[in-house]
């Protein structure tokens, strides 16, 4: 007959929440990725003389501007903001630039869609001068390697004043 410790029981049930919280802190780019990226580049580095980083991973966050499929694959126009927890770029009025992401492949121009958040593993290809109003802008291309589009968050506001009783926001 096999004895049943509720109190390993309960260990082992506390270790696997554990377990499970760490795993959903991680970045969303893959530790390999991560561990080819020169940790003293940094994104105002990259976006202000590109040609010196040619052939560099580096990692990017940032929202969409403009999509466009393309024969080579799909371009991205991103704004650079800088990274916050787990990659996802802060929602700050902040950044060192614009950059273009090259996937090799089709991106439904539906779902990466403006303003949405992206965070960009990929190799520093050079640069690319394109117009940009009545200005001609400088463009670090990035050839993306990996890339992650941040769900997009839905805000729901009442007109009506709320009293809440309990824990967090608006619960």
């Amino acid at each position: 007959m096999v004895k049943i410790n509720k109190y390993s029981i309960f260990f082992k049930v506390i270790l696997l929440v554990l377990m499970m919280s760490i795993v959903s802190c991680a970045h969303v780019i893959s530790k390999h990725v991560r561990e080819q990226v020169r940790p003293d580049t940094t994104p105002a580095m990259v976006l202000n003389n590109p040609e010196r980083y040619k052939g560099q991973l580096i990692i990017l966050s940032g929202i969409i501007i403009e999509i466009e499929n393309t024969k080579e694959g799909t371009l991205l126009k991103v704004l650079q903001r800088p990274e916050g927890f787990r990659g996802k770029p802060k929602d700050v009025d902040e950044s060192v630039g614009r950059f273009l992401a090259i996937y090799n492949g089709y991106l439904d121009a539906s779902v990466y869609s403006n303003g949405r958040s992206i965070t960009i593993a990929g190799e520093v290809q050079g640069k690319r001068i394109l117009p940009l109003g009545e200005i001609q802008y400088t463009y670090p291309v990035i050839n993306v390697k990996e890339i992650y589009l941040w769900p997009s968050e839905k805000r729901y506001y009442s007109p009506y004043p709320s009293w809440h009783i309990g824990f967090g926001y608006f619960y």
